[in-house]
């Protein structure tokens, strides 16, 4: 050992601190499987969560498919709670953004064109022409424009009558309040409960389909309230019967084709749709065009 300036140098390549070079066999190679980044939570499935906005096949499957027979045991029961969580996670999509996208998916022509149908309600053929692609877009500011529009003009038309007797005014704020739950309420509901009904008389229609021809009914409503102007009563009731029938037959017709073959009940199904839109356009002149000073 030799040393020098303070340092040591080690002359015996056996002394402690020399790393003797490795012998014997090759360490084994260390591989990773492949990882499942892809799915969430993760799991052995892939897939689950797709770009499509609709439920997975195989999360609807789980509902139909048969439970195993006796000598399933704990595996048995380990695969249900796995096509349980498959399941989960497909339906849980209806809470995001993208699985309404395709909905909303319009432009403005289309729009344009679905409320020109609901001018000319005998046609008939707005159903045939949105059962591919129909839309929520349309329907959601149609209705919103008429909440606003009917809360402001009756607002407006009471104003006028107030200060033409001279009598004192305040505005009611809940003219909006109630607008809102009847026309947000009478499209979401309605809809709602015509799909329930039609489906236990084996004439299913999409829910979708319903909510938009529902919303763009309303769409005649918005000139009737511009026109309630005109302080005359026996004009306002002539334009509320007008813009009931044409939004009531505008439902009506379209659903005619698709009712007719629920059987021998059809025509009560078609009736009682024509008679509760002709309500809504009786209680729209009762509540915001009927002034009292």
């Amino acid at each position: 050992m030799m040393s020098g300036g303070g340092y040591s140098s080690l002359d015996d390549p056996k002394a402690s601190g020399s790393v003797p070079a490795a012998t014997g066999l090759d360490p084994p190679a260390i591989r990773f499987t492949d990882s499942n980044l892809q799915t969430f939570p993760p799991s052995d499935a892939r897939g689950k969560i797709s770009g499509a906005y609709r439920p997975p096949t195989d999360a609807d499957d789980t509902f139909s498919s048969k439970a195993g027979g006796g000598g399933a045991g704990a595996g048995g029961r380990g695969g249900s709670a796995g096509s349980d969580d498959a399941a989960q996670g497909g339906w849980f999509r209806i809470f995001s953004v993208a699985a309404y996208k395709p909905y909303f998916d319009v432009d403005t022509s289309d729009v344009v064109e679905r409320i020109w149908e609901s001018v000319f309600p005998f046609r008939g053929t707005f159903t045939e022409k949105t059962s591919d692609n129909p839309d929520l877009y349309g329907p959601f500011w149609t209705c919103t424009t008429l909440i606003f529009v009917a809360a402001s003009i009756a607002t407006f038309v009471t104003y006028l009558s107030h200060k033409w007797h001279k009598k004192e005014w305040n505005y009611d704020i809940n003219l909006v309040t109630w607008s809102a739950g009847l026309f947000y309420g009478y499209v979401t509901f309605v809809p709602l409960l015509l799909y329930v009904i039609l489906k236990y008389f084996s004439a299913p229609a999409g829910l979708v389909q319903l909510w938009c021809l529902y919303g763009y009914s309303l769409f005649i409503f918005i000139p009737a309230s511009l026109l309630s102007i005109v302080p005359i009563e026996i004009f306002r009731w002539v334009i509320a019967g007008v813009a009931g029938f044409m939004s009531a037959t505008f439902v009506a017709v379209n659903l005619r084709a698709h009712i007719v073959n629920s059987g021998e009940r059809w025509f009560l199904i078609v009736a009682g749709i024509f008679l509760l839109q002709l309500g809504l356009a009786v209680l729209l002149k009762l509540y915001f065009f009927t002034i009292t000073v």
